[in-house]
């Protein structure tokens, strides 16, 4: 007899005989009968068992895997279970078989609200997989992945797998190295993307390539950051900005209508990077959020307000935010925004509000009451570093939305970012380097500043934003090799470490572009998830260490040998 699913039994199915298998999810001795609720990946269905049959019934634990034949059958009027997809329906067994029993376990499966801690979830990942709601992220990844699959293979892209073992190139974040046996002394680099290799594909005439990327890089890890991450990867021959632009759109349509059951209005807005960061302070802002951000800096030239008048005559810049009914707030919850702010360095919010037709608030005796409605609160800070003011007060904008409930966090709403600066100011070392990568292609008029004044200069860069997170960079490619090596010179990178790419470029390469969208973030945000952790089936903890299979590990001495590797202790300082 064929398998059936336990979760996807129904009506549709009473008086058919079934064959079950799966894991005893939870046990409910009645004296009489004995309840089973058995689970698979599909779900759970109850099972009925008669123990004067089936003697085995009482003996089970939860967790043994078991085999159950028997018949489906309604469940009594006022019984069916809604929670269930199978919930209308129980299975009445006639045979049960134990395949594997199982031990006393660290933690309860069926028990999903009394979740044990983090690092024990990952050190029985196989456990923490088998709960119900996690089964059903390990689905939703899998689905999303294959109706994008079938979307890109429809307009005509083919999927082509990259190295694994790469050269190590200097693009920004550390690579994993790994050593070769045969030519000692050699490395490979696990790669950060399949940048290089899919723009050698557009040279090789592939025209449209797709891939389910796996990207590796060695860098300091976040909460929300692994050092393996999955990338929708996208690269077409002879197309616009817009024409990959449109390909994603489609892409993010698809997915939130038969996902989320909702309509994603297309094509989504474009904005300019200098416009979000004057609108929104943040160059990847949440549209659900109506709040924006203002320039008040001229308003505080000369002001008898000190604090702000100095920082001004420093050349520094004064933000705002102005809430409609923010006024009724009270004292403790307009402090509470301090908090907020401090960790960019600001020790915490200006503000004033009217109500009752006054002004009040520490900025009060500064302000034309008449620039104020009724009910209003403004909120302000001023820095002599606007990427630090840009972020507090888009932290700020953030948190009001959601306290004021301006923000539905059912509702899926994208945006296109636009004419980013190619090359930016490393914040540690004050040197110039590329704002998202390389190989990018400048915009034609802004050519003549390339040498002399780089800054200046927009690249055919756009990032595809959703419900404020950022989930993928675009660009149209550098095809031209002078132009490239041009690029590499000004971010200081020595263009023969990239000889074998300039090479290709110079055999006649087209015109190209494409994109890189991490899917981990796109499954964490259909799943309504605030961190890539749980999407991932065996993730890595923040420093980097896999739990369940004790990773990074020691490796035998000759195993070293073999590669030619010795092991140097760390030096200690001086001062140790």
């Amino acid at each position: 007899m064929e398998r059936s699913y336990c979760g996807e039994l129904t009506l549709e199915h009473v008086d058919e005989p079934v064959r079950l298998c799966g894991w005893v999810h939870r046990i409910r001795d009645l004296g009489g009968m004995v309840f089973i609720h058995m689970r698979d990946r599909s779900g759970l269905i109850q099972v009925v068992c008669d123990p004067k049959k089936i003697k085995e019934a009482r003996d089970l634990h939860a967790e043994d895997v078991v085999e159950i034949r028997g018949t489906v059958t309604a469940r009594p009027p006022g019984q069916a279970d809604e929670r269930l997809t199978s919930g209308a329906v129980e299975v009445g067994a006639d045979q049960l078989t134990v395949l594997n029993r199982a031990k006393d376990l660290p933690f309860s499966v069926e028990r999903e609200e009394l979740l044990p801690s983090e690092e024990m979830r990952l050190r029985y990942r196989y456990l923490d997989l088998r709960r119900p709601s996690m089964s059903q992220i390990m689905g939703l990844r899998h689905r999303l992945m294959q109706l994008g699959r079938n979307y890109l293979a429809e307009h005509g892209y083919w999927e082509v797998e990259t190295p694994i073992l790469a050269k190590s190139t200097p693009e920004g974040a550390r690579d994993f190295l790994v050593p070769s046996r045969n030519l000692k002394g050699k490395f490979y680099a696990l790669p950060q993307s399949p940048q290089l290799y899919k723009q050698i594909l557009m040279v090789s005439g592939i025209d449209r390539y797709f891939q389910w990327a796996r990207c590796l890089r060695d860098e300091d890890l976040r909460a929300d950051r692994q050092p393996e991450h999955t990338q929708v990867d996208i690269e077409a021959s002879f197309v616009t900005e817009e024409d990959i632009q449109k390909l994603v759109e489609g892409l993010f349509h698809l997915w939130v209508k038969e996902i989320k059951h909702q309509f994603l209005e297309i094509p989504f807005p474009r904005m300019t990077y200098k416009e979000v960061m004057e609108r929104f302070g943040t160059d990847k802002p949440d549209l659900r959020n109506p709040l924006e951000v203002t320039t008040i800096t001229e308003r505080f030239k000369g002001s008898e307000f000190r604090i702000f008048a100095e920082i001004v005559d420093k050349g520094g810049i004064v933000r705002a935010l102005r809430l409609e009914g923010g006024a009724g707030w009270s004292r403790k919850e307009i402090d509470s925004l301090d908090e907020e702010v401090k960790p960019f360095g600001f020790p915490g919010v200006v503000w004033a509000r009217k109500q009752d037709g006054k002004l009040s608030g520490p900025l009060s005796k500064f302000m034309n009451i008449h620039e104020f409605k009724e009910g209003e609160l403004e909120l302000a800070l001023a820095g002599t570093d606007p990427r630090l003011v840009n972020q507090a007060m888009s932290r700020l904008r953030d948190v009001c939305g959601r306290r004021m409930g301006l923000v539905n966090e059912d509702k899926m709403f994208a945006l296109w970012i636009t004419d980013f600066p190619l090359f930016e100011r490393d914040e540690e070392t004050g040197e110039i380097v590329p704002s998202h990568h390389i190989f990018t292609s400048p915009q034609a008029q802004d050519l003549r500043y390339l040498e002399q004044e780089p800054l200046k200069v927009r690249g055919r860069l756009f990032d595809v934003v959703l419900n404020g997170i950022e989930l993928g960079s675009g660009s149209i490619r550098c095809h031209n090799r002078q132009l490239q090596e041009r690029l590499l010179r000004i971010a200081g990178i020595d263009p023969a470490q990239f000889e074998f790419f300039l090479e290709a470029l110079d055999a006649g390469a087209p015109p190209h572009g494409g994109i890189g969208m991490g899917f981990d973030r796109i499954v964490a945000i259909f799943a309504g998830l605030d961190s890539i952790r749980d999407t991932i089936a065996f993730p890595k903890t923040t420093s980097g260490q896999g739990l369940m299979e004790g990773q990074p590990a020691k490796v035998a001495k000759d195993q070293l040998e073999e590669l030619g590797i010795r092991i140097v202790p760390k030096r200690r300082k001086k001062n140790d």
